[in-house]
């Protein structure tokens, strides 16, 4: 079970994310792009991820992920149930979402200092 603990760790210390609250809501953005937001009583978290694969990862474990609001199906975005996702694979949501966002030589860059990729214990 994962909880915004979690992952707030490593969406400040993502390169160019930042943190900020929006009407009470937790959200991280690298500029003015949101990558990253959470709902007002903690339990859900949506995160960027490709419109074209949305509805498969839905589909996949409908447990888990859900279609955001008909308002921001334009978006690359998914919103999931933080109980349903265990702590390393919501902060991998929380790189390949922040990923959307940054310069691919960031993102290499980030690579190469993480190989074993993102997790709790690794930031």
């Amino acid at each position: 079970m994962a909880t915004v603990d979690d992952v707030r760790w490593l969406g400040s210390s993502l390169e160019r994310s930042y943190e900020v609250f929006v009407r009470g809501r937790l959200k991280f953005r690298v500029g003015s792009i949101v990558y990253v937001a959470f709902s007002l009583d903690e339990t859900e978290m949506g995160f960027g991820f490709p419109k074209e694969e949305r509805a498969a990862l839905v589909a996949s474990s409908p447990e888990k992920f859900h279609m955001p609001r008909e308002s921001e199906l334009r978006f690359n975005w998914v919103e999931s149930s933080l109980a349903a996702l265990d702590p390393v694979e919501a902060c991998e949501f929380v790189v390949d979402a922040w990923r959307l966002c940054v310069p691919k030589k960031v993102a290499a860059a980030y690579d190469l200092r993480h190989p074993g990729g993102p997790g709790p214990d690794r930031p």
